[in-house]
């Protein structure tokens, strides 16, 4: 059962507006992921987290076992509620990748824990990353020029460059490759599309020149599709481990990516033209290659 099968609403519910039936799959999904990684939980979290009263998580906690009545048992020597052997998550996201996502966020400062549904956390750590300058008023600009489909004016250091150059761009989508944000947009100077770092941008001004139809970046719009395979010089023992960690079939796994961003994710797992120099270290491999060879030649030919 997902979200969009919980039992139908009473007339009580009905007389709620919009909102505040959002605001209860909210708390639906709470009691989900309380029961799926805490085990147990009971009415004063609901209260306490999103500060509402008793009766009304009472409400909230009547209406999830209408949903999943298999899933949770009241435990009357402890007055909580735990979760049976027969719970299957029914509602939100109850993911092992989103409860990692946010200890890790929350373990960084970039969440406060009361902004997440977590209850106890684990000690965490975590590599330090460098933290990378943006500057919040070229941010701001950004942000308009893509909305509104505008060029915007900039002064930029390129790492091919000895000294900064001034461009006009038209922003229409921002990149993440893993470590740094990147703006993507076409540059008049290049006449092509291009990816600008955020942090090197020197100076930004608005423009009232209407932008380049982003519908142009076909290789923004265009997806492809990774086979990623253990390398075949591994041991027996070492290609298993590696399946199981990227959760291989048949000794294959695939991933899709935007052909704009295919240079970094190839840097960022070692694959195509990133390979380990010592072979013997390289555990995954590309195993299309052939496929996607013409795109790599693409991209760096471009840069």
């Amino acid at each position: 059962m997902n979200a969009t099968q919980l039992p139908a609403t009473t007339s009580q519910d009905s007389e709620r507006n919009s909102s505040t039936n959002w605001g209860q799959e909210r708390r639906l999904e709470f009691i989900d992921f309380r029961l799926r990684w805490d085990h147990v939980f009971n009415r004063s979290d609901l209260t306490s987290h999103f500060g509402i009263s008793v009766p009304q998580a009472s409400l909230d906690i009547a209406r999830y076992m209408q949903a999943a009545p298999n899933n949770m048992l009241y435990d009357r020597s402890s007055r909580t509620y735990r979760s049976t052997s027969a719970y299957t998550s029914v509602i939100g996201d109850t993911s092992p990748q989103r409860y990692l996502d946010d200890a890790l966020s929350c373990s960084r400062g970039l969440l406060d824990q009361r902004d997440t549904y977590l209850g106890w956390v684990p000690p965490i750590g975590s590599v330090p990353a460098l933290a990378r300058f943006i500057d919040g008023e070229t941010l701001a600009i950004l942000v308009d020029a893509i909305r509104y489909k505008e060029m915007v004016q900039i002064t930029y250091q390129s790492d091919r460059e000895p000294l900064p150059v001034d461009r006009i761009i038209s922003p229409h989508a921002f990149g993440y490759d893993g470590l740094r944000w990147h703006v993507r947009a076409y540059c008049t100077l290049r006449n092509d599309y291009r990816d600008f770092v955020l942090g090197r941008i020197l100076t930004i001004r608005r423009s009232e020149l209407l932008g380049i139809d982003s519908e142009m970046d076909r290789s923004w719009y265009n997806i492809l599709t990774l086979e990623i395979a253990p390398s075949p010089l591994l041991p027996e023992g070492n290609r298993r481990a590696v399946e199981l960690e990227y959760s291989m079939t048949d000794g294959k796994t695939t991933i899709q990516c935007r052909q704009a961003l295919l240079y970094y994710i190839l840097r960022q797992l070692g694959l195509g033209p990133f390979k380990m120099e010592k072979i013997e270290r390289q555990q995954i491999v590309l195993s299309n290659e052939d496929e996607i060879a013409p795109y790599i030649s693409s991209i760096f030919s471009a840069r």
